[in-house]
């Protein structure tokens, strides 16, 4: 187990042995990276609020259920995509056609395989990849956002969303081959050499 697992273990213990400082320190180390995971589906702040919060609820109530089989971070990103694509659907909002995390526009992470020619700034990068993900399929979305803009490895991947890792490959695969098809048909220029 690495440190931060095992320290995480820990946490979860004295968490359900009745120290909510322990799980306060799960919240603060986690709270950064659920954000900008929520950001990736909606723009309205509120709302990313709600879905970080109600995801840490859930986990609280749910912790005695963790089974330490995965990270707990893994656990805990499960539960907010899960929360994510309920409260979209909740709202009635296709999780196909929702929006970008903000922070995209000022750091853009293109997905592999497809630098654009010539000298596009950041921010139309970043629009360019945005307007090509809300046309994926969600099944294809999400592991494209999981993977190439939040970095998850494809064992956490496949932990998060329940799958088997060669399901992930493969969504992958298909994902990255539609991202591609999706970008030809928007911007063309993207095929020019």
């Amino acid at each position: 187990m690495e440190p931060a697992a095992n320290d995480d273990a820990h946490l979860v213990q004295e968490t359900l042995a009745g120290s909510q400082v322990s799980f306060q320190l799960l919240v603060e180390r986690y709270e950064t990276r659920l954000f900008a995971l929520a950001r990736h589906y909606t723009r309205s702040q509120v709302e990313v609020e709600d879905i970080v919060q109600d995801s840490f609820l859930k986990a609280y109530r749910r912790l005695a259920s963790f089974d330490h089989r995965s990270s707990f971070y893994t656990w805990l990103y499960r539960i907010t995509v899960n929360t994510i694509l309920d409260s979209l659907k909740r709202k009635g909002r296709s999780p196909v056609t929702s929006v970008e995390d903000p922070e995209l526009l000022a750091q853009p992470a293109p997905v592999e395989g497809f630098a654009p020619s010539g000298n596009l700034e950041r921010e139309e990068v970043a629009e360019v990849t945005r307007k090509v993900l809300e046309e994926l399929p969600e099944i294809f979305r999400t592991v494209l956002i999981l993977r190439e803009l939040e970095g998850l490895a494809y064992q956490e991947i496949a932990d998060t969303l329940g799958i088997s890792i060669g399901t992930v490959e493969s969504r992958l695969f298909r994902a990255r081959g539609r991202f591609k098809e999706k970008l030809l048909a928007l911007f063309p220029e993207f095929g020019e050499h």
